[in-house]
């Protein structure tokens, strides 16, 4: 939750994520590994920004960005980026907290559409081909 709403503000006011963050942290005194791990999905989303948002356009066609609700945005963002970059957090777990996510802050409808654009995602990245060097690993 303290990784959606410090992303959220991010997104709103163009706040550093680093800042807001450390604000959270302080004001809600939060444990330590708490700030760790949210200070990781903040920073890793933030850092994935360009290539996340590419992944929501391509799944979601018929939604610029600049026309979704921040909220469910800020969710996919998050969410994409366990899912294709993280990967500490089984897929569907994400997706599934996604949704939960999306039923307590966003609208009526935002449950069944987060689910749709990181279940398009997700399926997505299972059929990708497993590249030479990696194959080779195995």
């Amino acid at each position: 939750m303290i990784a959606l709403q410090t992303l959220y503000e991010y997104d709103i006011a163009n706040h550093a994520p680093e800042e807001v963050l450390q604000r959270h942290a302080e004001e809600r005194n939060l444990h330590p590994k708490v700030v760790e791990y949210a200070s990781e999905l903040v920073l890793g989303a933030y850092n994935h920004l360009t290539d996340i948002d590419a992944h929501i356009q391509s799944a979601a066609r018929e939604w610029p960005l600049q026309q979704m609700a921040r909220i469910d945005k800020t969710i996919l963002r998050l969410a994409i980026y366990e899912i294709l970059f993280n990967n500490t957090v089984p897929a569907k777990a994400a997706i599934n907290e996604a949704v939960e996510l999306a039923k307590t802050y966003g609208s009526e409808t935002s449950s069944r559409f987060i689910n749709g654009v990181l279940g398009t995602i997700f399926n997505r990245a299972q059929q990708q081909p497993i590249s030479k060097a990696e194959s080779e690993v195995n």
